[in-house]
């Protein structure tokens, strides 16, 4: 495994999160990487287009407030300072790739709940992640095991 200085864990803030954290945790501790934790907050337009003619500012700040304290939370269990935590509004593959660049990361750790098929085809955040990343990507294995 090459050396890493600089990782980037991408969570959700599901219970998955921790088996995803754990396996970065591992690895910066092996390379003695700096670890910085992410946290994408979908746009509620992304989610409701514009078709709907309502402001929805006040729950958007509602969501982000709430994201924050949860992951302020996780990153305190799990020994992540306040420097290394990003909460990021738009995209999450977009967000993670511009937020990878900016820190010049070698490595994104992402869950991944292993779709195939049609759940696939529609797409998953690891997928957008491993696609257009300009560093090594690790996709954590989550959810049901068989």
């Amino acid at each position: 495994m090459s050396q890493y200085h600089r990782i980037i864990v991408a969570i959700d803030l599901s219970e998955d999160s921790s088996a995803v954290v754990e396996r970065a945790l591992g690895i910066a501790t092996q390379s003695g990487a700096e670890l910085h934790i992410v946290h994408v907050i979908e746009p509620l337009s992304f989610a409701y287009g514009g078709d709907i003619p309502m402001d929805f500012s006040g729950i958007q700040e509602e969501i982000h407030q709430q994201a924050t304290q949860q992951l302020q939370r996780f990153a305190q269990t799990n020994g992540i300072d306040a420097d290394h935590q990003h909460i990021l509004l738009g995209k999450p593959e977009v967000e993670i790739h511009a937020k990878a660049d900016e820190l010049q990361t070698e490595l994104i750790v992402v869950g991944s709940h292993g779709r195939y098929g049609l759940a696939l085809l529609m797409g998953s955040t690891a997928n957008g992640v491993l696609h257009g990343a300009n560093c090594d990507v690790l996709a954590v294995r989550v959810g049901k095991k068989k």
